[in-house]
C-alpha cells in the first residue's frame, strides 16, 4: 500500500496551488491531510474512487485533518476521547482489518513555550491511546508531530536548542514513543541521511537554502519493520510550508 501525509497549511490555499493535481498523481491508496483549516461544506473536494473522513476543529480556520482512503474502513474515530484534547480535530483513526491508520496534526509549543506543559500532557496521553490500539492490531501513525527528533532532522541545531519543536522534552517525548514498540520509518532505511527535512520557514528564504526541519512523520509499530518497503520526503513538491512524506508497505 501507498500512503501520504501533508500538512497543507490550508486545504483551500493548497487547493490552487495545484493540491488536486498532486494528489492524482501520486494515487495513494490513503492520503492524509493535516492543518486543513476549514469547516465542513467550505470546500467541494471528493476525488472518485476515495472515501472522505474529516475532522474539524471547533475554532473557524484552525487545525483539522482529513483522510482519503480507497479502502473502506471498518470503523472511523475521532480524536483521542479525552476533552481536553478532543476540540482541535487534530487526530482521526481508521481501522482497518490488519492495522489502524492514526492521522495526527501534534499541537505546537508556540513562541516562548507557553503550550508546552499541555503538549507534555497530549504526548502522554497520545502515546497511551497508540499503545492500546497495538495491543489489538498494528498502527500506522502519520502526521505533522511538531517536533525534529534528532539533531540531524535539523539544519540549525544548536540555535534552536530551546524552540519549540526541538525542546528536550519535546525531543524526549518522541525518544519515549519510539522506546515504547515503535519505528520511525524514514530512519528505518535512512538512518545517517541528512539535510533531507520537510517542514521550512517563510521567513529568511529558507526553503531554497534547505534551512528546514524534519517534523512530518510516518511511525509504525515494529513488527511492521520487515514490511516496509520504502520511505519518502517529497521536497519538490509545494503548496505549503511542508511537503508530502510517503510510505510503501506490504499490508
Amino acid at each position: 500500500m501507498k500512503f501520504i501525509s501533508w500538512n497543507v497549511n490550508g486545504l483551500r490555499a493548497c487547493v490552487k496551488k495545484g493540491f488536486a493535481e498532486y494528489f492524482e498523481v501520486e494515487d495513494a491508496d490513503i492520503f492524509c491531510v493535516q492543518e486543513t483549516k476549514l469547516q465542513e461544506g467550505q470546500i467541494d473536494f471528493n476525488p472518485i474512487g476515495y472515501y472522505g473522513y474529516w475532522n474539524y476543529a471547533e475554532k473557524k480556520g484552525y487545525s483539522g485533518t482529513a483522510v482519503f482512503t480507497k479502502v473502506k474502513p471498518v470503523s472511523v474515530a475521532y480524536g483521542l476521547g479525552k476533552e481536553e484534547h478532543d476540540q482541535e480535530g487534530r487526530v482521526l483513526t481508521l481501522e482497518y482489518g490488519e492495522f489502524y491508520l492514526v492521522n495526527v496534526y501534534t499541537p505546537n509549543s508556540k513562541r516562548e513555550l507557553e503550550r508546552l506543559d499541555y503538549r507534555q500532557v497530549w504526548e502522554d496521553d497520545l502515546r497511551a491511546y497508540l499503545k492500546e490500539l497495538d495491543l489489538k492490531k498494528a498502527v500506522v501513525l502519520c502526521g505533522d508531530l511538531n517536533v525534529a527528533h534528532k539533531e540531524i532532522d535539523i539544519k540549525n541545531a544548536k540555535s534552536n536548542r530551546k524552540s519549540a519543536g526541538f525542546t528536550d522534552e519535546e525531543r524526549g517525548k518522541m525518544t519515549v514513543l519510539l522506546d515504547s514498540g515503535f519505528t520511525d520509518s524514514f530512519r528505518y532505511f535512512y538512518p545517517d541521511k541528512a539535510d533531507t527535512y520537510s517542514w521550512w520557514s517563510y521567513m529568511g528564504n529558507a526553503r531554497a537554502r534547505n534551512t528546514g526541519w524534519r517534523i512530518d512523520y510516518f511511525i509504525v509499530s515494529d513488527r511492521l519493520g520487515r514490511h516496509m518497503e520504502d520511505a519518502d520526503i517529497h521536497r519538490n513538491v509545494m503548496g505549503s510550508d511542508h511537503c508530502p512524506v510517503e510510505l510503501a508497505i506490504m499490508i
